[in-house]
């Protein structure tokens, strides 16, 4: 049995196929990770999500920023953006189930030495915290009130976890953290607004995992999301958005020995952005 994670899908189904054919998958046997943002940019969202689904217990796949902002839109939430790649998914006939599917997943996933988020985790939170504060989210998502808690779920601030936040606030400020984040100032705020490459950050920010008061180093954090960041695999850290939508490359990493294998995507969204 192996279990690998994989990078962000972004609605790239032919790359993962290749990928799955290179590490003879065996879903009978294997599992996979998906660290989230199965959906768009790419050409074929509906491919993924079916595929993913597809593997029932064999897989996890936590939510990332493009999953949310998929069951916004679906919802009339969020109006489309140039740049989505959803319609396909949105007139779908099995619409419906593959977005209740979607929207059932975890903000985490904690196994072992290994936790498994999109983005990232602000310095305050050891990964048990995190694991209990993705729990109190996904029991909103979950639960009768998920569509009012989608209503509110966009904009930057709170920009700093404090235990004493308080229902949308609160869970706004950990889906941030979890979907979203890149860079911290070194008091712990977040820089939701930057998407650039390590080394460029203003002033005080630096990587959220490079702070040396992290709570969660007891644990491999393994995410995505930062496609400017590349492939990055370093001590506490397995980061592994490859920017495949981009034209870079899949990547896969097998947990138990971190052997890395990657294939070559073609690209599909235009410029990186």
């Amino acid at each position: 049995m192996a279990l690998y994670a994989i990078g962000d899908l972004q609605g790239c189904l032919d790359p993962l196929r290749r990928l799955l054919d290179k590490v003879a998958f065996d879903p009978a046997r294997d599992r996979l990770w998906f660290v989230g943002d199965l959906v768009n940019r790419g050409p074929d969202s509906l491919g993924c999500l079916r595929f993913v689904k597809s593997l029932g217990e064999g897989a996890v796949t936590v939510l990332g920023n493009h999953d949310l902002h998929l069951l916004c839109v679906a919802h009339g939430i969020e109006k489309p953006r140039h740049r989505d790649t959803l319609d396909a998914v949105l007139a779908a006939p099995d619409a419906a189930e593959l977005l209740e599917w979607l929207r059932l997943r975890p903000l985490m996933h904690v196994e072992g030495a290994f936790a498994l988020v999109h983005a990232g985790l602000v310095p305050e939170w050891t990964v048990p915290r995190a694991r209990e504060l993705a729990a109190e989210v996904e029991a909103v998502l979950q639960g009768e009130g998920w569509r009012g808690f989608l209503q509110k779920l966009y904009g930057n601030q709170p920009d700093r976890w404090r235990e004493d936040l308080q229902g949308v606030d609160r869970w706004r400020t950990v889906v941030n953290a979890m979907t979203r984040l890149r860079v911290c100032a070194k008091d712990g705020r977040m820089d939701l607004a930057y998407k650039g490459e390590p080394g460029e950050e203003a002033g005080d920010r630096v990587p959220w995992f490079a702070l040396p008061h992290r709570q969660s180093s007891s644990h491999t954090i393994v995410c995505g999301h930062w496609s400017a960041l590349g492939l990055r695999v370093e001590g506490g850290v397995i980061s592994i958005d490859s920017g495949c939508v981009w034209g870079r490359a899949l990547t896969a990493v097998r947990l138990a020995d971190r052997h890395l294998i990657q294939v070559r995507c073609p690209g599909s969204a235009g410029p990186e952005a």
